[in-house]
């Protein structure tokens, strides 16, 4: 027989603080053969990105260890290969598309730099064929316009577009293993059909192997030969995807199966009083060019957008990666400079002053898409949850504050005994959730909620919609929610704004636009996340 390209042998992973020990990957083994790709799925701490940065050695060390295990890669043990040897097969014959993109990507880099620098250093392209290698690699993975995004910076790329960047990087040197760490989570549903595809062409192409590491099951069932489902570090059910989605054996497993966002959203009240309203918002991004860098043109993010949400109502926006669905909800509060009305519990922010609009930022909170980025890594979770409470309510004595952070990392599903521990002790998931609680602290009348459960596997998906719901019931609370995630949106939104090019296309009751949209491209959405795989114009049954 054929040896298996990449095999793991019963690897462990320690880490290690203040003399304690703890362990993360328990024993596990599994292999994969050239050509094949093999989901690790699991709750977020189940272990599958440590199981994952073990293989290239990128976990940190020596604060993390490996009692025992072997990483077997065409024979030779990357566990003890040298330093060297070790950078030859990084980014060569194995890479690595990591969750976050946008703290894996250097904030003070052109994209066409640092895909360059990967063909440079591995395949020695310089110069103009360097160049085309770019423009062609964004290209294959979807990014409209690619030759204009050469000279962008991350940080002027959506969520979406940055992580297609980092598949392009991981792809540029035709590697035979492809570690692909939840690669289509920041991704809308049609751009993540496309990348699911694309990663299949080029499987069967190379001849490449891929690990696919996910909460999502149902692009495990689209994408992987066999499944291995891990929970506290340890691998439970191992098989062919299809044997093991059609008689799971371990509970866990059957437990994965099932977990979705169920139920409806509160009803909301159109005579409700309304909280937040944008009325024909524009955010234009100028493009200069020249010597003199004379504006010849605008990006038009959002473009004479007309939003309001009522106390106890959630207005979802949908759109692609890129149809500015974020813009608009950071111009809405003022952290985007805007044209237009905006008018938030009765007051025009447009024109108010640093003071008086700090005065009101208790009441309009936002969770952002990345939460890694978000949270700062020099504070514990305690710290940042109680941040807020310290601006905003000086008075409360630190037994108050603590008290009131034990109570929003309890609501969040969180274990208040972890509030000392730091964003990087967290999984993705985890730092999402801690979060979610720094914004509800606060008990803000008005929540901008963007891509809230990105990160998050599915039962914890169900777990902070079901807080969600809970929470807007309780507080009368109105969400400005934003999402690729159309399951998730149907079992919380009152009303749907379907967004592309930064123009709104169809607007209305959730459950309109669900069941009877009107445009093509609301159709084209809910085909890629309901009924249809839909890729490059055609439809594949699921």
């Amino acid at each position: 027989m054929t040896p298996p390209l990449l095999s793991i042998r019963d690897l462990s992973v320690a880490f290690h603080q203040g003399g304690e020990m703890t362990l993360a990957v328990d024993r596990i083994s599994f292999d994969i053969a050239a050509g094949e790709t093999v989901a690790l799925v699991g709750e977020s701490g189940s272990g599958k990105s440590v199981t994952a940065l073990s293989i290239p050695r990128l976990l940190p060390y020596p604060s993390a260890s490996h009692p025992s295990g072997e990483v077997l890669f065409k024979g030779r043990d990357l566990l003890t290969v040298s330093d060297a040897e070790l950078r030859r097969v990084r980014g060569g014959d194995v890479t690595m598309i990591f969750q976050e993109p946008m703290t894996s990507l250097n904030p003070l880099h052109t994209i066409e730099r640092q895909v360059a620098e990967i063909l440079e250093l591995h395949g020695g392209l310089t110069g103009v064929s360097a160049r085309a290698k770019v423009l062609e690699l964004l290209q294959a993975v979807g990014i409209a316009n690619a030759a204009a995004r050469l000279g962008a910076f991350p940080h002027q790329l959506s969520g979406g577009q940055r992580q297609r960047v980092m598949i392009a990087m991981a792809l540029a040197n035709e590697p035979d293993l492809l570690i692909a760490d939840e690669p289509t989570t920041a991704l809308d549903v049609t751009v993540q059909a496309q990348i699911l595809k694309l990663l299949a062409e080029i499987r069967t192409r190379m001849g490449m192997a891929i690990l696919f590491i996910t909460h999502d099951l149902g692009i495990v069932g689209k994408i992987a030969d066999r499944v291995c489902v891990m929970t506290e570090g340890k691998i439970v059910e191992t098989g062919p995807t299809a044997a093991v989605f059609a008689d799971p054996r371990h509970a866990y497993t059957r437990k994965l199966l099932a977990a979705e966002p169920k139920g409806d959203p509160p009803k909301s009240d159109t005579a409700a009083p309304v909280v937040a309203a944008t009325e024909d918002l524009k955010v234009w991004f100028p493009i200069r060019r020249g010597f003199l860098r004379r504006v010849v043109d605008h990006v038009k993010a959002v473009d004479g957008v007309s939003v309001t949400v009522r106390a106890g109502q959630t207005v979802a926006v949908v759109g692609e990666s890129g149809s500015g669905k974020t813009t608009l909800g950071l111009a809405l509060l003022r952290l985007l400079p805007s044209e237009g009305r905006i008018v938030v519990l009765g007051r025009e922010l447009q024109g108010l002053g640093a003071p008086a609009l700090r005065s009101m930022r208790a009441d309009m909170q936002v969770v952002f898409q990345d939460p890694f980025g978000s949270l700062s890594p020099r504070l514990s979770v305690a710290e940042i949850v109680a941040e807020g409470l310290a601006i905003h309510r000086p008075g409360l004595s630190p037994t108050e504050r603590e008290a009131a952070v034990v109570r929003a990392l309890g609501e969040v599903g969180l274990d208040p005994e972890t509030r000392h521990r730091y964003p990087h002790e967290f999984s993705g998931g985890q730092r999402q959730r801690i979060s979610i609680a720094r914004a509800m602290i606060l008990e803000p009348k008005f929540v901008m909620l963007d891509e809230p459960t990105s990160a998050l596997d599915m039962s914890v998906q169900a777990q902070v919609v079901d807080l969600l719901r809970d929470l807007q019931r309780r507080h009368d609370l109105a969400y400005l929610f934003i999402s690729h995630d159309l399951r998730v949106v149907r079992a919380l939104a009152n009303e749907v704004i379907v967004m592309k090019d930064g123009k709104v296309v169809e607007q209305g009751p959730a459950a309109e636009i669900f069941e009877r949209p009107q445009t093509d491209y609301t159709r084209a959405l809910m085909a890629a996340a309901f009924r249809l795989e839909a890729v490059d114009g055609d439809a594949v049954r699921q």
